[in-house]
């Protein structure tokens, strides 16, 4: 196997995804912390899957020391938000009626004038503020300014709620305070995130001092907003995890395999004789696992197990279309993979 290739093509793929979804709604969201995130996260799976600490070092062409040293860096304490000049920019403008670039320019004097610069001309153009005038006295206005401000927070309570939610599914029964370390909001909002599952039956905890906490399952309908980034994250984090169980297996595969996906691709064109065929097909996947999934759910109502007992079983599955001019690489044909 071809590591390196695979880990390349990974990595650019996965940049796309964080690329799209940090400029989602117009919103230019953090990512000063990108890459000690993945620094640190990547070290601590490569030393849990039993890699010595030097040689974890030398995969990241670091000298141990300087390995150690980044690593006691980056987990001596909670992480910082990393607010951008976008945000601050934003929230400026947001708090007066009314600025002049000049005075937009003196409240950020000490950043270079090209990006505060660039921060303004984003803003405009995506819609979020209006200028009018020239030079240093030109006025800018934020637009719809409560709901942009709403788009600038961490996160909302909802978004958080359902975030815990799939994390307790997929990772418990766990520990409140392994919750905890895995989500860094601040006690009062993961109490609160806690507090509402628990009130509306989707956690069960066991009362003590630190409960175990477990979820029986985790829904989000077709056509709900709330709890998208939950989905989108499930959904991503369900195929990595496949594709993490197949690498560990092996590069094998067979029509019986338990672990593992396909990807079939279908060229079609308006007036093509299967071309609703294909067009439907998420839909009549998505009805035979729905209905499925509803009669899972029903007997393991009727007849609870404890958790000991339970084998999660994930199913994934999506479709995505693309016309000849989005796709100048060329995809050469229909085609289909398995893993």
């Amino acid at each position: 196997m071809d590591a390196k290739l695979l880990i390349d093509g990974i990595v650019q793929q996965t940049t796309i995804l964080l690329a799209q979804v940090s400029t989602a709604a117009g919103v230019r969201a953090p990512l000063a912390h990108v890459a000690d995130q993945v620094f640190i996260e990547l070290a601590r799976e490569i030393e849990a899957q039993g890699v010595r600490r030097k040689v974890a070092a030398d995969m990241f062409g670091l000298a141990l020391r300087t390995y150690q040293k980044r690593v006691q860096r980056l987990t001596g304490g909670p992480p910082s938000r990393h607010r951008t000049l976008w945000e601050a920019v934003y929230e400026f403008l947001s708090h007066k009626q009314r600025v002049t670039r000049a005075e937009v320019n003196q409240r950020f004097r000490y950043e270079p004038a090209e990006h505060v610069g660039a921060v303004l001309s984003d803003l405009v153009q995506q819609g979020m503020a209006f200028a009018t005038g020239h030079g240093q006295a030109t006025v800018y206005r934020i637009v719809e300014s409560e709901d942009r401000a709403a788009l600038l927070a961490d996160g909302t309570d909802d978004a958080l709620t359902d975030m815990v939610w799939l994390h307790v599914y997929r990772h418990g029964p766990l520990r409140r305070s392994e919750l905890e370390s895995a989500f860094t909001v601040g006690e009062r909002r993961l109490t609160a995130a806690v507090d509402v599952l628990s009130q509306r039956g989707r956690l069960r905890a066991q009362l003590e001092r630190d409960p175990i906490l477990a979820a029986d399952t985790f829904e989000v309908q077709v056509g709900d907003k709330q709890g998208w980034e939950a989905a989108v994250f499930d959904h991503f984090s369900t195929v990595a995890t496949a594709l993490a169980s197949k690498l560990r297996i092996g590069p094998r595969s067979s029509h019986n395999d338990r672990v593992g996906g396909s990807t079939h691709s279908f060229d079609v064109y308006a007036g093509h004789p299967m071309e609703d065929e294909v067009y439907d097909l998420l839909r009549t996947v998505r009805q035979q696992v729905d209905a499925l999934w509803e009669r899972v759910s029903r007997h393991n109502r009727a007849h609870p197990v404890h958790d000991d007992r339970k084998v999660k079983v994930s199913f994934y599955f999506g479709q995505t279309v693309s016309d000849a001019a989005e796709d100048a690489a060329g995809r050469g044909g229909e085609h289909d993979t398995q893993e």
